[in-house]
């Protein structure tokens, strides 16, 4: 075989190499969805959810590595104790009021009243409150795994 015949039958290797990977890639990509709020099933323990907050797993999942989206809804007078998450995520405010504030290492800072339409990002391991003092919807969004860390062990333990 000469050099030439040689060359075009690596490159054949190579494009089909890179063509069937690019076939694999497609099939494990997430498929089309499209779900009204009626259809989306609420689980009241899910991987971010504490006794008393219902979550949705809409793409993805938050205990497991790659991009996830979930949605949280917190029952009027709910609130969440110091803790911190592993991963940085974005979060809107699709109904309610949501209040928000940092531990600054000492205290909390003063909590921040994010009304329905509210946008804020959290950086990985900070530590927050959440609050909500009505009934409050919230979508998350965020890169695997996720989790929750209470400062405070034994508040993990309570619901």
């Amino acid at each position: 075989m000469n050099k030439s015949v040689r060359f075009l039958v690596g490159v054949q290797i190579v494009v089909g190499g890179l063509l069937s990977g690019a076939a694999m890639a497609q099939s494990t990509a997430p498929s089309v969805m499209a779900r009204t709020p009626t259809e989306m099933k609420w689980e009241a323990r899910g991987a971010l959810a504490r006794g008393g907050i219902e979550e949705s797993n809409l793409v993805g999942d938050p205990s497991k590595p790659g991009p996830y989206t979930i949605r949280l809804k917190f029952p009027p007078g709910y609130k969440l104790p110091p803790h911190t998450h592993p991963d940085a995520r974005e979060v809107t405010i699709l109904s309610g009021t949501l209040y928000t504030a940092y531990w600054d290492g000492t205290k909390t800072t003063t909590l921040k009243e994010l009304p329905v339409g509210s946008f804020y990002t959290e950086p990985s391991n900070i530590i927050h409150v959440v609050e909500a003092r009505e009934p409050t919807m919230i979508q998350v969004s965020g890169i695997g795994p996720s989790g929750r860390r209470f400062v405070n062990p034994d508040d993990a333990l309570q619901k």
